[in-house]
């Protein structure tokens, strides 16, 4: 019952493609509250990998993801939002994940800001919460793993 490690076994089916194995195992670890593994559910939904496409069961998963916290899943809802046009709605994910440090979301903002969708105030306090964010995971132990492993 370690959700962690129930993840990891089912991200281990999944890059071999073993996909039924991969939803048994991530399934078990999203019961148990792990965000990674409910967000990772919400992308098999909609890529049908494992199970059937199912476009409510992907956005439950990863509202799920998104109001435990992971930046990538607000953002994807953020974004699913804009492509249906309610852009106030994509806005208010953007801005909570671009806080929580998601890089992405504060550039989609930008974008935003641009075109007139973001007051000046919200992008301001966006990018205010962005640097906090980023700010708060600087350590000389990160900047070490850094070193030791490549990101690209």
């Amino acid at each position: 019952n370690d959700p962690f490690a129930l993840r990891e076994v089912g991200r281990k089916h999944f890059g071999d493609g073993d996909y039924d194995r991969a939803f048994e195992y991530l399934a078990k670890a999203a019961d148990l509250g792990d965000v990674a593994a409910q967000f990772f559910l919400s992308l098999m939904y909609r890529g049908g990998l494992g199970v059937e496409k199912d476009e409510k069961m992907e956005l439950y998963y990863s509202e799920e993801a998104a109001i435990s916290g992971d930046p990538i899943a607000r953002c994807s809802l953020g974004c699913k939002e804009g492509e249906n046009g309610r852009y106030d709605r994509a806005v208010k994910h953007f801005i909570i994940a671009a806080k929580l440090g998601h890089d992405d979301s504060l550039q989609r903002l930008k974008e935003m800001y641009k075109s007139g969708y973001v007051s000046k105030e919200d992008f301001a306090s966006a990018l205010r919460g962005h640097q906090a964010a980023v700010d708060a995971t600087k350590s000389p132990q990160r900047e070490e793993a850094d070193k030791l492993v490549p990101t690209s």
